[in-house]
Order: C-alpha cells, then sequence, then structure tokens
C-alpha cells in the first residue's frame, strides 16, 4: 500500500505544485487519473493526513478535495476502510478517430461554404446588443415555436423584396436552418401518407439522407442544361419533389421558366407539394436575379431559406415559407419538435434585416465572391484549358467538366491524397444512373484569390503528372 501511495505522490505532486488554487488542481488530478485509468476502482487513497503531508499542503485542503469528489462519485468514504476510488467509475474511452470533415485540407474547394472572414462581426454583435436590450423581459420566456414575430415581418418583406416569395408573416416558420425546414417538412409529408419524394439527380447526398431519415424514400430524377426534368419526374408516381430551382446544386444550371411551368402544372395535377431549396439565389454575377418559383403559385410550393450562404451556417437560421394547409401541421410539428429557435438570434436577425446590415453585407460579398470566381476561372484557363466551366453564373460554386475518359473519382482520390479537397461530380449522382459528365465540383467562396490560384496550380501539376505516368506506362 505505502508503493501505491508513494507512486500516488508522484502522479498528484506535479498538479499541485504550480501557481493557483491547489485544492482545485488536486480533485482535478485525481478526476482525470480516474478517467484514465491510472486511479482503478477499488484503489484505498491515503488518510488526508498522510496525503497532506506528502504534497506539503493543508490537511484541511485534502479534506474538502476527498469531500468534493465523494459528492460527485468519483471516491467513497466509509468509517474504519478509508477513502477509495469509486467502483463505478470506468476509465474513459480512447477519443474516436477524427471524421473526414474535420481534415486540415491544404486546399479545400468543396462547395457549400461562404467566406467565414468576412462574417460582420462587429455589426451582427452591435445588432445582437442593441435587440437584446430593446426586448422586453416577456420575450425572454418560450418564444412562439413559429419564430418571433417581428423576425416573420422582417422576412416577408425582404423574401418579398429580393426573391418575389409572396406570403405574410403568417407564412413563414423560422427553423434551425434549411435542414430542419425540410426534416419538419418531411415528417408532416410522411404523417399524410406520403412515402417517396422526387430529388434532383445529381444532388447532395445529405439532403437525400435527411429525407430518408424522416421516412421519405428519394428517388432521383435527371436534370439537364433546363433544370429538372418534368417528364420523367411525372413518370415516377410520386407526389412531392425538391428542388434547387434557381442555381441547381450542385450543376448551377437555372430552371428555365417553361420547366417551371410544366412543374407547377404538374403539381396541380397531381395534388403534389414542390419544395424549393434557395440555398444561394442571392448571389449571382452574369445574369438578372431569378424569381422564386414559389411566386407562381404560392399553394404548392413550400419554399426553404437560411442564412448560412450569406452570413454563415453557425447562425443555425433558417426559414420555412409555406402553402395555407401546411401551416398549422408543421406549427405543431416544429413545438413538439424543439419550443422554437431561440429569440435573442431571432432578434438580431430582424434588426440586421431592419437596419440594411443585410443587404450592405450582400452587396460587399457578391463583389467579394465575383473577384474569387473571376481568379479561379482565369488560372482554369491559364492552366487547364481543357477543362469546361459550368455553372458559372451564379452562386458559390463551379463545376469543371473533365475531358472524357477521365475518371474523376480517382483524380478527386488523388487530389485529397495531396491535401486538396476537390469533390467528383460523380459523388452527387444517385445510382444507378451516373452523372451526365466526369467533373469537379469547386467552391471558391472561402478562398482568397491567390489561394484559388496556388490551388489550380497544384492541380494541373498532379493532373500533369498523372498524365505523364500513363503514356509512360502505355505500349508504343
Amino acid at each position: 500500500m505505502a508503493k501505491d501511495w508513494t507512486t500516488l505522490r508522484e502522479l498528484l505532486l506535479p498538479a499541485v505544485s504550480g501557481p493557483g488554487a491547489r485544492g482545485k488542481a488536486l480533485e482535478q488530478a485525481i478526476r482525470e487519473a480516474v478517467r484514465e485509468g491510472r486511479l482503478r476502482p477499488g484503489v484505498r487513497l491515503p488518510s488526508s493526513r498522510d496525503l497532506a503531508a506528502q504534497l506539503g499542503l493543508a490537511r484541511g485542503t485534502v479534506t474538502a478535495s476527498y469531500e468534493q469528489l465523494v459528492a460527485e462519485g468519483y471516491l467513497t468514504a466509509r468509517h474504519g476502510s478509508g477513502t477509495r476510488i469509486a467502483e463505478a467509475v470506468g476509465a474513459a474511452e480512447s477519443p474516436a478517430p477524427a471524421p473526414e470533415t474535420d481534415r486540415q485540407w491544404r486546399f479545400d474547394l468543396r462547395p457549400g461554404l461562404p467566406a467565414l472572414g468576412a462574417f460582420p462581426r462587429a455589426a451582427w454583435l452591435a445588432a445582437t446588443k442593441a435587440a437584446l436590450t430593446e426586448m422586453p423581459d416577456a420575450a425572454l420566456g418560450y418564444p412562439d415555436p413559429c419564430g418571433l414575430a417581428e423576425l416573420r415581418a422582417e422576412l416577408a418583406g425582404y423574401l418579398g423584396r429580393v426573391r418575389s416569395v409572396v406570403t405574410d408573416p403568417a407564412g413563414i416558420t423560422v427553423t434551425h436552418g434549411a435542414a430542419e425546414a425540410l426534416s419538419l417538412l418531411a415528417q408532416v409529408l410522411r404523417d399524410r401518407g406520403l412515402r417517396e419524394i422526387a430529388v434532383e439527380n445529381p444532388s447532395h447526398h445529405g439532403q437525400a439522407e435527411l429525407l430518408a431519415a424522416q421516412g421519405l424514400q428519394p428517388v432521383p430524377v435527371p436534370v439537364d442544361c433546363d433544370g429538372v426534368r418534368v417528364d420523367a419526374l411525372a413518370r415516377t408516381g410520386v407526389r412531392a419533389v425538391l428542388v434547387t430551382a434557381a442555381h441547381q446544386f450542385p450543376l448551377g444550371t437555372a430552371l428555365t421558366a417553361a420547366r417551371r411551368h410544366a412543374l407547377l402544372a404538374w403539381a396541380r395535377e397531381r395534388d403534389a407539394v414542390v419544395i424549393e431549396d434557395d440555398y444561394d439565389a442571392e448571389h449571382r454575377y452574369d445574369r438578372p436575379a431569378v424569381c422564386a418559383t414559389q411566386s407562381l403559385d404560392p399553394s404548392r410550393v413550400a419554399y426553404i431559406g437560411s442564412v448560412s450562404k450569406i452570413l454563415a451556417p453557425a447562425l443555425r437560421l433558417g426559414w420555412l415559407v409555406l402553402p395555407a394547409e401546411l401551416r398549422g401541421a408543421i406549427a405543431d410539428r416544429k413545438r413538439l419538435h424543439d419550443l422554437g429557435c431561440g429569440p435573442i438570434p431571432q432578434a438580431a436577425l430582424a434588426r440586421f434585416l431592419r437596419e440594411g446590415g443585410y443587404d450592405r453585407h450582400l452587396r460587399r460579398t457578391r463583389l467579394l465572391y465575383r473577384g474569387r470566381r473571376d481568379a479561379l476561372l482565369t488560372a482554369l484557363a491559364e492552366h487547364l484549358p481543357d477543362w469546361r466551366t459550368v455553372g458559372i453564373a451564379a452562386g458559390l460554386h463551379l463545376v469543371v467538366r473533365l475531358p472524357e475518359g477521365l475518371d474523376d473519382a480517382a483524380l478527386s482520390a488523388r487530389l485529397a491524397a495531396a491535401g486538396i479537397n476537390a469533390p467528383a461530380l460523380s459523388g452527387y449522382a444517385h445510382p444507378p444512373v451516373p452523372a451526365p459528365y466526369p467533373g469537379l465540383v469547386l467552391g471558391y467562396a472561402a478562398l482568397s484569390p491567390d489561394r484559388l490560384r496556388a490551388a489550380v496550380g497544384e492541380i494541373a501539376r498532379i493532373v500533369g503528372a498523372v498524365a505523364k505516368m500513363e503514356a509512360c506506362a502505355s505500349p508504343s
């Protein structure tokens, strides 16, 4: 036992030798030793007098630490048997390997991220402080599940002005981002008997996974240069479809006027719901704004938007604009899910919209992203002139169409091995239908022009090395 106590002294002495509250340091050192398995369940500890002498602490300090750890369940203390490590405490599990999303890339060209460094921190803090100062005490209680009234009013005005969305505040539900909005819709549709939903092919697999998790089987429908193929949609038998009409993800095309009218005619004939994900429509450079499909038939389209591509995903603020017949069911689902989104961020966003901060930030970032897009296009034209670019007029990403015969998945994997995150277009296809052509989907918003040019230079170098290796390996 004395040997064990000597080991314990060596274990604990470094922790209590530094500056600060030595009692707290002792408590934390014992906690960590138990969690890490260095102090096993059942091991007896020295008396408070002995440990205090070994560590040069006051006995009262050790006694207080033992009492605190007994109260927390790390130790047990019984008269006549001393203080021991509790039997119920086990060693902490080894940390799981970091997911691929946490990898530190040399060049991260994945689509979907805005320039996080451009987030208007000072303006957002000011809006939050002012909103919180003005909020009455009653507003700090449980919120309206559908959202703060003043935010819904501001959103109705903004969406009507910028996206031609037809709604009033009562038609808007505030959500934790677009993901929750889609999840709520999927739950309500399943409650109404739907078991399938059409999704664009190619499209984001994360949305298909979310829909499947809510009990709706995704049914892929092909996309061409005019948007989703309504003729193919009509052959599926589904009664709901998810579309990215203003800027198809990932191909970047806009749903043409003829296709929009055909889509809405299909919805009326089938008594179906169109879910419009308007994820980055405000970012446009070389073409006029394309209004929301919802504006053509608000009774058939459920409209989803968020601040994730304008401000930052971390805010977790989005919205649903709903047909009248879905509003009650969505409100019930939202209430049962989380009682509503936090009022303070909602109040800050309402003020940010009302005072023009949102519009000013959008004007600044639109110029920023256009410059970054142009830098990427120039670098691609210089280093990889055989690669065609697609979907460049709007959004935060573009697609490069690779020469026929080039395997985009293999190229993407080779680039990843070199620290370049450049997703393959084939990775967004839904089997058994392949992507329309080999390509890479490159986001440009999160990298500076210099970094984009450097990334393209590295990609060109790797592609050239691969081509040289293949030429050497082929028979002459």
